[in-house]
Protein backbone atom coordinates (compact mmCIF):
# COMPACT_ATOMS: atom_id res chain seq x y z
CA UNK A 1 0.00 0.00 0.00
CA UNK A 2 1.14 3.42 -1.36
CA UNK A 3 2.68 5.42 2.21
CA UNK A 4 0.16 8.25 1.61
CA UNK A 5 -2.81 5.87 1.59
CA UNK A 6 -1.81 5.37 5.45
CA UNK A 7 -2.71 7.98 7.00
CA UNK A 8 -5.51 8.04 9.53
CA UNK A 9 -9.22 8.80 8.90
CA UNK A 10 -8.93 11.51 11.09
CA UNK A 11 -6.47 13.29 8.42
CA UNK A 12 -8.53 12.39 5.82
CA UNK A 13 -11.99 14.02 7.13
CA UNK A 14 -10.57 15.86 9.78
CA UNK A 15 -13.94 16.99 12.81
CA UNK A 16 -13.90 20.39 11.68
CA UNK A 17 -14.81 19.33 7.65
CA UNK A 18 -18.61 17.71 9.26
CA UNK A 19 -19.73 21.08 7.56
CA UNK A 20 -19.60 19.65 4.34
CA UNK A 21 -22.67 17.86 3.34
CA UNK A 22 -21.88 14.35 2.76
CA UNK A 23 -18.60 14.07 5.28
CA UNK A 24 -21.31 12.49 8.25
CA UNK A 25 -22.43 9.37 5.21
CA UNK A 26 -18.68 8.80 4.57
CA UNK A 27 -17.56 8.06 8.11
CA UNK A 28 -21.09 6.30 8.55
CA UNK A 29 -20.02 3.84 5.57
CA UNK A 30 -16.48 3.46 7.11
CA UNK A 31 -17.74 2.12 10.23
CA UNK A 32 -20.56 0.18 8.45
CA UNK A 33 -17.83 -1.20 6.54
CA UNK A 34 -15.61 -1.75 9.24
CA UNK A 35 -13.33 -0.09 7.58
CA UNK A 36 -9.58 -0.03 9.44
CA UNK A 37 -9.07 3.92 10.28
CA UNK A 38 -5.28 3.53 8.91
CA UNK A 39 -6.31 2.78 5.43
CA UNK A 40 -7.32 5.56 3.58
CA UNK A 41 -7.36 3.27 -0.41
CA UNK A 42 -10.33 1.12 1.84
CA UNK A 43 -11.82 4.86 2.79
CA UNK A 44 -11.52 5.57 -0.53
CA UNK A 45 -13.60 2.72 -1.91
CA UNK A 46 -16.01 3.61 0.65
CA UNK A 47 -16.52 6.92 -0.71
CA UNK A 48 -16.77 5.40 -4.61
CA UNK A 49 -19.58 3.15 -3.36
CA UNK A 50 -21.25 6.20 -2.19
CA UNK A 51 -21.92 7.52 -5.68
CA UNK A 52 -24.14 4.48 -6.00
CA UNK A 53 -26.88 5.70 -3.41
CA UNK A 54 -27.22 8.69 -5.69
CA UNK A 55 -26.31 11.33 -3.60
CA UNK A 56 -22.38 11.23 -2.68
CA UNK A 57 -22.07 15.04 -2.06
CA UNK A 58 -19.28 14.45 -0.14
CA UNK A 59 -17.98 18.14 -0.52
CA UNK A 60 -19.99 18.28 -3.59
CA UNK A 61 -22.98 21.59 -3.70
CA UNK A 62 -25.44 22.97 -6.20
CA UNK A 63 -25.09 26.36 -6.72
CA UNK A 64 -28.06 27.61 -4.45
CA UNK A 65 -26.94 26.04 -1.80
CA UNK A 66 -23.50 27.25 -0.89
CA UNK A 67 -22.29 31.22 -2.34
CA UNK A 68 -18.84 31.98 -3.12
CA UNK A 69 -16.78 33.04 -0.28
CA UNK A 70 -16.69 36.74 0.36
CA UNK A 71 -13.47 38.79 -0.40
CA UNK A 72 -10.87 37.74 -2.86
CA UNK A 73 -11.62 34.72 -4.08
CA UNK A 74 -10.13 32.00 -6.62
CA UNK A 75 -12.47 29.26 -8.66
CA UNK A 76 -11.00 27.00 -10.59
CA UNK A 77 -13.13 25.68 -13.38
CA UNK A 78 -13.05 22.19 -14.99
CA UNK A 79 -14.53 22.73 -18.64
CA UNK A 80 -15.07 19.12 -19.75
CA UNK A 81 -11.86 17.29 -18.40
CA UNK A 82 -12.45 13.69 -19.24
CA UNK A 83 -9.42 12.17 -17.17
CA UNK A 84 -10.79 11.02 -14.04
CA UNK A 85 -6.62 11.16 -12.66
CA UNK A 86 -6.49 14.66 -13.79
CA UNK A 87 -9.89 15.75 -12.46
CA UNK A 88 -8.51 14.49 -8.73
CA UNK A 89 -5.27 15.86 -9.31
CA UNK A 90 -6.86 19.19 -10.01
CA UNK A 91 -9.05 19.43 -6.96
CA UNK A 92 -6.16 18.58 -5.25
CA UNK A 93 -4.48 21.59 -6.46
CA UNK A 94 -6.95 23.81 -6.08
CA UNK A 95 -7.21 22.55 -2.08
CA UNK A 96 -3.75 22.88 -1.76
CA UNK A 97 -4.34 26.61 -2.95
CA UNK A 98 -7.45 27.35 -1.58
CA UNK A 99 -9.71 27.53 -4.40
CA UNK A 100 -13.46 26.43 -5.08
CA UNK A 101 -13.95 24.35 -8.02
CA UNK A 102 -16.73 23.89 -10.55
CA UNK A 103 -16.92 20.88 -12.53
CA UNK A 104 -18.86 21.53 -15.70
CA UNK A 105 -21.14 18.81 -17.97
CA UNK A 106 -18.59 16.08 -19.72
CA UNK A 107 -16.18 16.05 -16.57
CA UNK A 108 -15.34 12.64 -15.06
CA UNK A 109 -16.78 11.97 -11.97
CA UNK A 110 -15.21 13.49 -8.73
CA UNK A 111 -16.39 10.35 -6.97
CA UNK A 112 -14.77 8.38 -9.86
CA UNK A 113 -12.52 5.97 -7.24
CA UNK A 114 -9.38 7.12 -9.60
CA UNK A 115 -10.18 10.69 -9.26
CA UNK A 116 -10.13 10.19 -5.54
CA UNK A 117 -7.13 8.51 -5.43
CA UNK A 118 -5.78 11.31 -6.97
CA UNK A 119 -7.19 14.02 -4.70
CA UNK A 120 -6.24 12.35 -1.90
CA UNK A 121 -9.63 13.13 -0.24
CA UNK A 122 -9.80 16.73 -1.21
CA UNK A 123 -13.41 16.33 -2.69
CA UNK A 124 -14.16 16.19 1.36
CA UNK A 125 -11.75 19.14 2.20
CA UNK A 126 -13.45 21.75 -0.54
CA UNK A 127 -16.46 22.69 -2.06
CA UNK A 128 -16.70 21.13 -5.69
CA UNK A 129 -19.70 23.11 -7.54
CA UNK A 130 -21.45 20.51 -10.30
CA UNK A 131 -23.50 22.46 -12.51
CA UNK A 132 -23.63 23.40 -16.24
CA UNK A 133 -22.35 26.45 -17.95
CA UNK A 134 -25.53 28.80 -17.73
CA UNK A 135 -26.12 27.89 -13.96
CA UNK A 136 -22.21 28.76 -13.88
CA UNK A 137 -22.31 32.00 -15.39
CA UNK A 138 -25.58 33.09 -13.53
CA UNK A 139 -23.76 32.58 -10.44
CA UNK A 140 -20.32 34.06 -11.00
CA UNK A 141 -22.25 37.19 -12.42
CA UNK A 142 -24.11 37.63 -8.89
CA UNK A 143 -21.26 36.90 -7.03
CA UNK A 144 -19.17 39.43 -8.70
CA UNK A 145 -16.93 37.11 -10.07
CA UNK A 146 -14.93 37.66 -13.42
CA UNK A 147 -14.50 34.54 -15.42
CA UNK A 148 -11.08 33.93 -17.45
CA UNK A 149 -10.23 30.96 -19.79
CA UNK A 150 -6.61 29.03 -20.72
CA UNK A 151 -5.44 28.73 -23.94
CA UNK A 152 -2.43 28.25 -25.95
CA UNK A 153 -3.01 32.23 -27.76
CA UNK A 154 -3.77 34.03 -24.39
CA UNK A 155 -2.01 36.70 -22.56
CA UNK A 156 0.79 35.87 -20.91
CA UNK A 157 -0.54 34.84 -17.12
CA UNK A 158 3.09 37.03 -16.59
CA UNK A 159 1.56 40.31 -17.84
CA UNK A 160 -1.46 41.02 -16.66
CA UNK A 161 -2.90 41.72 -13.46
CA UNK A 162 -5.84 39.45 -12.33
CA UNK A 163 -9.01 40.98 -10.46
CA UNK A 164 -9.77 40.09 -6.69
CA UNK A 165 -12.15 37.87 -7.36
CA UNK A 166 -11.65 35.41 -10.35
CA UNK A 167 -12.79 31.95 -11.82
CA UNK A 168 -10.25 30.58 -14.41
CA UNK A 169 -11.43 27.94 -16.67
CA UNK A 170 -9.16 24.88 -17.53
CA UNK A 171 -10.27 23.11 -20.89
CA UNK A 172 -10.65 19.58 -22.18
CA UNK A 173 -7.11 17.36 -22.25
CA UNK A 174 -7.66 17.67 -25.94
CA UNK A 175 -9.74 20.42 -27.12
CA UNK A 176 -9.22 22.88 -24.48
CA UNK A 177 -11.76 25.56 -22.67
CA UNK A 178 -15.28 25.26 -24.97
CA UNK A 179 -16.33 27.87 -27.16
CA UNK A 180 -19.33 28.67 -25.17
CA UNK A 181 -16.91 29.38 -21.90
CA UNK A 182 -14.39 31.23 -23.96
CA UNK A 183 -17.26 33.68 -25.24
CA UNK A 184 -18.08 34.30 -21.68
CA UNK A 185 -14.37 34.93 -21.01
CA UNK A 186 -13.51 38.61 -19.86
CA UNK A 187 -9.94 37.12 -20.92
CA UNK A 188 -7.85 34.82 -21.91
CA UNK A 189 -4.58 33.59 -20.42
CA UNK A 190 -1.75 31.31 -21.79
CA UNK A 191 1.58 30.44 -19.63
CA UNK A 192 4.99 31.45 -21.22
CA UNK A 193 6.73 28.36 -22.38
CA UNK A 194 10.25 27.30 -24.41
CA UNK A 195 10.08 26.88 -27.49
CA UNK A 196 9.52 22.97 -28.72
CA UNK A 197 7.27 22.30 -25.52
CA UNK A 198 3.39 22.86 -27.01
CA UNK A 199 1.13 22.11 -23.97
CA UNK A 200 1.47 20.92 -20.31
CA UNK A 201 -0.82 18.54 -18.34
CA UNK A 202 -3.93 20.08 -17.38
CA UNK A 203 -3.56 19.95 -13.90
CA UNK A 204 -0.04 20.49 -13.77
CA UNK A 205 -1.15 23.96 -15.85
CA UNK A 206 -3.86 24.78 -13.59
CA UNK A 207 -1.74 24.94 -10.48
CA UNK A 208 1.00 26.84 -12.19
CA UNK A 209 -1.47 29.16 -13.67
CA UNK A 210 -3.41 29.48 -9.76
CA UNK A 211 -0.16 30.11 -8.28
CA UNK A 212 0.38 33.00 -10.97
CA UNK A 213 -2.58 34.65 -10.73
CA UNK A 214 -3.03 33.96 -6.98
CA UNK A 215 -4.63 37.17 -4.70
Amino acid sequence: VPAEVLRPVEELVPVADVRHPGVEDVLLAVEQHHVHPHRRLQVVQVAGQLQEQGDAAGAVVGTGERPVPVGPVRLLVLDAIQDPGNVGTLIRTAAALGAVVIALPGTADIWNAKAIRSAVGAQLRIPVIVTDVDEMLKMLSLSNVTLWSTAADGDPVTAVKPPERLAIAMGNEGAGVSAVVRAASARVVALPMHAGVESLNVAVAAGITLFALKP
